[in-house]
């Protein structure tokens, strides 16, 4: 089946990928939009899942100061390389993640963190598992996995602080 170039183009407006992704998946889809946007998330996850183990030493540290200057957050969110850091991707996922700590404050980044002895439930206190601030039907880690897709690379949250008065 020959794709059209519009829709190779809206497809990868949606999904962020590359063309001969977003080619091959229409293709497969036989020209819908719905099921070739699916298919190249599920290829997006499968990539991500081997990229998990890599290591990441490069990053950003983003400062978030909500309005009022009463609840302040550094977060480290660390990438493969320094060019995947300075991308527009990683400065708005790290910008999200600090505003998701200041509203939720999170006490850890994941369930493997957690003290032995926690009784709150893990969707509460760690960070990863929380529902996303900007999107409740997505958890915070499906929006990291979402960027290691469109980026290529690793992505971890190392470590963060949340700052209020009074607390």
């Amino acid at each position: 089946m020959e794709v059209s170039v519009d829709l190779v183009k809206s497809l990868r407006e949606r999904s962020g990928a590359g063309v001969m992704d977003c080619k091959r998946a229409l293709q497969e889809a036989k020209g819908e939009l719905d099921k070739a946007e699916e298919l190249l998330k599920t290829a997006g996850l499968a990539a991500v899942a081997k990229r998990v183990s890599r290591e990441t030493r490069e990053g950003i540290v983003e400062a978030y100061v909500h309005s009022g200057s009463r609840i302040g957050v550094l977060i480290e969110v660390d990438c493969e390389t320094d060019f995947v850091a300075r991308t527009n991707e990683m400065k708005v996922l790290a910008h999200d993640l600090a505003m998701q700590v200041a509203a939720m404050s999170p006490t850890y980044i994941t369930e493997a963190d957690m003290d032995p002895l926690e009784q709150r439930p893990s969707e509460e206190i760690c960070l990863l598992q929380q529902t996303f601030i900007k999107d409740p039907s997505r958890r915070v880690q499906e929006v990291v996995e979402e960027v290691i897709a469109k980026v290529g690379e690793n992505i971890r949250v190392s470590r963060f602080a949340r700052f209020a008065l009074g607390e």
